[in-house]
Protein backbone atom coordinates (compact mmCIF):
# COMPACT_ATOMS: atom_id res chain seq x y z
CA UNK A 1 0.00 0.00 0.00
CA UNK A 2 2.78 2.50 0.97
CA UNK A 3 4.36 2.01 -2.38
CA UNK A 4 0.90 2.91 -4.44
CA UNK A 5 0.58 6.19 -2.77
CA UNK A 6 2.59 7.78 -5.51
CA UNK A 7 0.39 7.08 -8.51
CA UNK A 8 -2.44 8.31 -5.83
CA UNK A 9 -0.70 11.69 -5.56
CA UNK A 10 -0.07 11.42 -9.37
CA UNK A 11 -3.90 10.81 -10.15
CA UNK A 12 -4.89 13.71 -7.30
CA UNK A 13 -2.13 16.38 -8.12
CA UNK A 14 -3.58 17.60 -11.38
CA UNK A 15 -7.34 18.35 -9.49
CA UNK A 16 -5.24 19.28 -6.51
CA UNK A 17 -3.19 22.29 -8.90
CA UNK A 18 -6.64 23.04 -10.73
CA UNK A 19 -8.64 24.01 -6.91
CA UNK A 20 -5.56 25.42 -6.18
CA UNK A 21 -5.18 27.91 -9.03
CA UNK A 22 -8.72 28.96 -9.53
CA UNK A 23 -10.21 28.27 -5.99
CA UNK A 24 -7.51 28.78 -3.02
CA UNK A 25 -5.66 31.57 -4.82
CA UNK A 26 -8.53 33.89 -5.83
CA UNK A 27 -9.77 33.41 -2.54
CA UNK A 28 -6.61 34.38 -0.41
CA UNK A 29 -6.04 37.07 -2.85
CA UNK A 30 -9.41 38.47 -2.83
CA UNK A 31 -9.27 38.69 1.06
CA UNK A 32 -5.63 40.05 0.76
CA UNK A 33 -7.13 42.67 -1.61
CA UNK A 34 -10.46 43.23 1.30
CA UNK A 35 -7.79 44.89 3.50
CA UNK A 36 -6.83 47.67 1.05
CA UNK A 37 -8.14 50.70 -0.69
CA UNK A 38 -7.41 50.03 -4.67
CA UNK A 39 -7.70 51.82 -8.07
CA UNK A 40 -6.26 48.86 -10.35
CA UNK A 41 -3.97 46.36 -9.57
CA UNK A 42 -1.32 48.61 -8.22
CA UNK A 43 -2.61 51.46 -6.61
CA UNK A 44 -3.68 50.23 -3.58
CA UNK A 45 -3.74 51.67 0.10
CA UNK A 46 -3.66 49.79 3.22
CA UNK A 47 -7.07 50.35 4.74
CA UNK A 48 -7.49 47.62 7.49
CA UNK A 49 -11.35 46.87 8.31
CA UNK A 50 -12.42 49.91 6.68
CA UNK A 51 -14.00 47.85 3.58
CA UNK A 52 -15.90 45.66 5.81
CA UNK A 53 -17.14 48.50 7.88
CA UNK A 54 -18.00 49.72 4.75
CA UNK A 55 -20.40 46.75 4.26
CA UNK A 56 -22.58 47.56 7.11
CA UNK A 57 -23.73 51.08 5.61
CA UNK A 58 -23.94 49.71 2.21
CA UNK A 59 -27.55 50.42 1.43
CA UNK A 60 -27.00 49.31 -2.33
CA UNK A 61 -25.27 46.15 -0.93
CA UNK A 62 -28.49 45.77 1.30
CA UNK A 63 -30.70 45.67 -1.85
CA UNK A 64 -28.34 43.14 -4.08
CA UNK A 65 -28.51 40.78 -0.56
CA UNK A 66 -32.06 41.19 -0.44
CA UNK A 67 -32.51 40.92 -4.37
CA UNK A 68 -29.94 37.51 -4.03
CA UNK A 69 -32.43 36.00 -1.34
CA UNK A 70 -35.60 36.53 -3.22
CA UNK A 71 -33.97 34.59 -6.03
CA UNK A 72 -32.53 31.53 -3.89
CA UNK A 73 -36.03 31.44 -2.29
CA UNK A 74 -37.54 30.69 -5.79
CA UNK A 75 -34.60 28.52 -6.70
CA UNK A 76 -35.07 26.35 -3.41
CA UNK A 77 -38.79 26.46 -3.65
CA UNK A 78 -39.26 25.88 -7.63
CA UNK A 79 -35.94 24.61 -8.68
CA UNK A 80 -35.17 21.78 -6.29
CA UNK A 81 -39.28 20.91 -6.00
CA UNK A 82 -39.88 20.52 -9.47
CA UNK A 83 -36.61 18.68 -10.21
CA UNK A 84 -37.82 16.34 -7.03
CA UNK A 85 -41.40 15.73 -8.42
CA UNK A 86 -39.80 15.04 -11.89
CA UNK A 87 -37.40 12.40 -10.63
CA UNK A 88 -40.06 11.00 -8.46
CA UNK A 89 -42.01 10.85 -11.23
CA UNK A 90 -39.47 8.90 -13.85
CA UNK A 91 -38.21 6.71 -10.74
CA UNK A 92 -42.10 5.35 -11.43
CA UNK A 93 -41.64 4.48 -15.02
CA UNK A 94 -40.36 1.67 -16.42
CA UNK A 95 -40.04 2.94 -20.09
CA UNK A 96 -38.05 5.86 -21.67
CA UNK A 97 -36.25 6.67 -18.69
CA UNK A 98 -33.45 7.44 -20.61
CA UNK A 99 -35.23 9.32 -23.01
CA UNK A 100 -36.63 12.12 -20.01
CA UNK A 101 -33.51 12.07 -18.40
CA UNK A 102 -32.14 13.33 -21.72
CA UNK A 103 -34.79 15.99 -22.27
CA UNK A 104 -34.69 16.92 -18.64
CA UNK A 105 -31.02 17.74 -18.78
CA UNK A 106 -30.87 19.44 -21.71
CA UNK A 107 -31.29 23.16 -20.59
CA UNK A 108 -27.78 22.28 -18.05
CA UNK A 109 -25.93 22.38 -21.70
CA UNK A 110 -26.89 25.51 -23.06
CA UNK A 111 -24.90 28.60 -22.22
CA UNK A 112 -26.66 30.50 -19.35
CA UNK A 113 -25.65 33.53 -22.29
CA UNK A 114 -27.82 32.08 -24.51
CA UNK A 115 -30.53 31.48 -22.15
CA UNK A 116 -30.84 35.06 -21.05
CA UNK A 117 -30.87 36.50 -24.82
CA UNK A 118 -33.57 33.99 -25.85
CA UNK A 119 -35.89 35.33 -22.80
CA UNK A 120 -35.13 38.93 -23.65
CA UNK A 121 -36.70 38.11 -26.97
CA UNK A 122 -39.73 36.78 -25.12
CA UNK A 123 -39.83 40.05 -22.67
CA UNK A 124 -39.23 42.14 -25.74
CA UNK A 125 -42.44 44.65 -25.44
CA UNK A 126 -42.86 45.15 -28.66
CA UNK A 127 -42.14 41.82 -30.79
CA UNK A 128 -41.56 39.33 -27.72
CA UNK A 129 -43.73 36.03 -27.82
CA UNK A 130 -45.30 36.49 -24.30
CA UNK A 131 -46.96 39.80 -25.39
CA UNK A 132 -48.04 38.27 -28.96
CA UNK A 133 -49.10 35.63 -27.00
CA UNK A 134 -51.42 37.89 -25.04
CA UNK A 135 -52.32 40.17 -27.81
CA UNK A 136 -53.62 37.01 -29.74
CA UNK A 137 -55.90 36.06 -26.67
CA UNK A 138 -57.16 39.62 -26.51
CA UNK A 139 -55.37 40.64 -23.37
CA UNK A 140 -52.84 44.08 -23.19
CA UNK A 141 -49.54 43.40 -23.26
CA UNK A 142 -47.15 43.45 -20.04
CA UNK A 143 -43.93 45.11 -19.43
CA UNK A 144 -41.99 41.98 -18.46
CA UNK A 145 -38.79 43.76 -17.15
CA UNK A 146 -40.56 46.91 -15.03
CA UNK A 147 -39.42 47.30 -11.45
CA UNK A 148 -42.18 45.32 -10.37
CA UNK A 149 -41.47 42.07 -12.22
CA UNK A 150 -38.07 42.45 -13.71
CA UNK A 151 -36.64 39.94 -11.07
CA UNK A 152 -39.72 37.60 -11.02
CA UNK A 153 -39.05 37.30 -14.70
CA UNK A 154 -35.19 36.31 -14.45
CA UNK A 155 -36.07 33.98 -11.47
CA UNK A 156 -37.83 32.07 -14.37
CA UNK A 157 -34.40 31.18 -16.91
CA UNK A 158 -33.21 30.94 -13.92
CA UNK A 159 -35.02 28.24 -11.98
CA UNK A 160 -35.10 25.86 -15.83
CA UNK A 161 -31.67 26.22 -16.38
CA UNK A 162 -30.96 23.75 -13.78
CA UNK A 163 -34.16 21.70 -13.35
CA UNK A 164 -31.99 18.87 -15.31
CA UNK A 165 -28.97 19.13 -13.31
CA UNK A 166 -30.78 18.18 -10.04
CA UNK A 167 -33.47 16.03 -11.44
CA UNK A 168 -30.01 14.31 -12.38
CA UNK A 169 -28.83 13.88 -8.65
CA UNK A 170 -32.28 13.31 -7.72
CA UNK A 171 -32.94 10.33 -10.44
CA UNK A 172 -29.85 8.55 -9.24
CA UNK A 173 -30.14 9.05 -5.80
CA UNK A 174 -33.49 6.93 -5.95
CA UNK A 175 -32.01 4.08 -8.33
CA UNK A 176 -29.99 3.34 -5.27
CA UNK A 177 -32.89 2.67 -2.77
CA UNK A 178 -33.11 -1.08 -2.86
CA UNK A 179 -36.47 -2.47 -4.42
CA UNK A 180 -37.37 -4.70 -1.09
CA UNK A 181 -38.37 -1.34 0.21
CA UNK A 182 -40.80 -0.56 -2.28
CA UNK A 183 -42.31 -3.77 -2.14
CA UNK A 184 -42.90 -4.15 1.43
CA UNK A 185 -44.24 -0.70 0.81
CA UNK A 186 -46.43 -1.84 -1.91
CA UNK A 187 -47.71 -5.04 0.67
CA UNK A 188 -48.12 -2.55 3.77
CA UNK A 189 -50.61 -0.30 0.91
CA UNK A 190 -48.10 2.42 0.82
CA UNK A 191 -48.43 3.92 -2.51
CA UNK A 192 -48.77 7.42 -4.29
CA UNK A 193 -47.49 10.86 -2.91
CA UNK A 194 -47.83 9.03 0.63
CA UNK A 195 -44.77 6.65 -0.30
CA UNK A 196 -42.82 9.66 -1.34
CA UNK A 197 -43.28 11.22 2.30
CA UNK A 198 -42.87 8.39 3.99
CA UNK A 199 -39.94 6.10 2.02
CA UNK A 200 -38.51 7.80 -1.08
CA UNK A 201 -37.46 11.29 0.52
CA UNK A 202 -36.53 10.49 3.74
CA UNK A 203 -34.04 7.50 1.82
CA UNK A 204 -32.31 10.35 -0.16
CA UNK A 205 -32.16 12.86 2.73
CA UNK A 206 -28.53 12.94 2.26
CA UNK A 207 -28.79 13.92 -1.56
CA UNK A 208 -31.02 16.50 -0.74
CA UNK A 209 -28.93 17.83 1.62
CA UNK A 210 -26.36 18.32 -1.64
CA UNK A 211 -29.25 19.40 -3.72
CA UNK A 212 -29.87 22.61 -1.51
CA UNK A 213 -26.48 23.20 -0.74
CA UNK A 214 -25.65 23.93 -4.46
CA UNK A 215 -28.64 25.42 -4.85
CA UNK A 216 -27.57 28.17 -2.56
CA UNK A 217 -24.09 28.55 -3.53
CA UNK A 218 -25.32 28.41 -7.32
CA UNK A 219 -28.00 31.23 -6.50
CA UNK A 220 -24.98 34.11 -4.95
CA UNK A 221 -23.23 32.94 -8.49
CA UNK A 222 -26.15 34.28 -10.73
CA UNK A 223 -25.02 36.91 -12.93
CA UNK A 224 -25.31 36.25 -16.63
CA UNK A 225 -29.23 36.20 -16.57
CA UNK A 226 -29.14 39.34 -14.48
CA UNK A 227 -26.99 41.07 -16.80
CA UNK A 228 -27.69 40.05 -20.14
CA UNK A 229 -31.75 40.22 -19.49
CA UNK A 230 -31.87 43.80 -17.39
CA UNK A 231 -28.37 45.11 -16.86
CA UNK A 232 -29.01 45.22 -13.18
CA UNK A 233 -30.99 47.55 -13.20
CA UNK A 234 -34.72 47.49 -12.62
CA UNK A 235 -34.38 46.61 -8.99
CA UNK A 236 -32.39 43.62 -10.46
CA UNK A 237 -29.18 44.29 -8.51
CA UNK A 238 -27.62 40.98 -7.21
CA UNK A 239 -24.54 40.21 -5.28
CA UNK A 240 -22.86 38.90 -8.54
CA UNK A 241 -23.56 42.11 -10.35
CA UNK A 242 -22.95 44.48 -7.80
CA UNK A 243 -19.23 42.78 -7.21
CA UNK A 244 -18.01 43.19 -10.93
CA UNK A 245 -19.24 46.39 -10.89
CA UNK A 246 -17.59 47.39 -7.82
CA UNK A 247 -14.39 45.23 -8.98
CA UNK A 248 -14.81 46.02 -13.06
CA UNK A 249 -16.45 48.47 -13.62
CA UNK A 250 -15.49 51.08 -10.89
CA UNK A 251 -11.81 49.07 -10.57
CA UNK A 252 -12.52 49.01 -6.71
CA UNK A 253 -10.46 45.84 -6.16
CA UNK A 254 -10.34 46.02 -2.74
CA UNK A 255 -14.34 47.20 -1.71
CA UNK A 256 -15.51 44.26 -4.71
CA UNK A 257 -12.77 41.90 -2.49
CA UNK A 258 -15.00 42.33 0.08
CA UNK A 259 -18.37 42.06 -1.20
CA UNK A 260 -16.89 38.39 -2.83
CA UNK A 261 -15.57 37.27 0.53
CA UNK A 262 -19.31 38.26 2.48
CA UNK A 263 -20.77 36.42 -0.29
CA UNK A 264 -18.77 33.21 0.49
CA UNK A 265 -19.65 34.12 4.29
CA UNK A 266 -23.30 34.59 3.18
CA UNK A 267 -23.29 31.26 1.43
CA UNK A 268 -21.77 29.04 3.93
CA UNK A 269 -23.78 30.63 6.57
CA UNK A 270 -26.94 29.59 5.03
CA UNK A 271 -25.72 26.22 3.45
CA UNK A 272 -25.13 25.55 7.18
CA UNK A 273 -29.11 26.70 8.70
CA UNK A 274 -30.52 25.00 5.78
CA UNK A 275 -28.30 21.53 6.53
CA UNK A 276 -29.21 22.14 10.58
CA UNK A 277 -32.99 22.23 9.87
CA UNK A 278 -32.81 18.99 7.60
CA UNK A 279 -30.53 17.21 10.51
CA UNK A 280 -32.20 14.10 10.93
CA UNK A 281 -30.82 10.35 11.56
CA UNK A 282 -29.57 9.19 8.40
CA UNK A 283 -31.34 5.88 7.27
CA UNK A 284 -28.95 3.67 5.90
CA UNK A 285 -29.74 0.79 3.36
Amino acid sequence: MKGDRKYIWIFLFPMAAFLTLFLYYPFFKSLYFSFYRTKGFFDKKFIGWDNYERLVSDKLLGAATLHTLEIMLYVLIFQVGIALVLAVMVDNITKLKGFFRSVFFFPVVISGTAISLLFVLFYNYNFGLLNNVLAGLGLEKVLWLSETNALKAIAVPTVWHYVGFYFVLFVTAMSKIPEDYYDAAKIEGISGFKKMVKLTIPLILSDIKVVITLAITGTLKVFDFVWVISRAQNGTEVLGTYMYKKAMVDQNFGYGSTVAIYMVVLGVVIALLANRLLKSEEITY
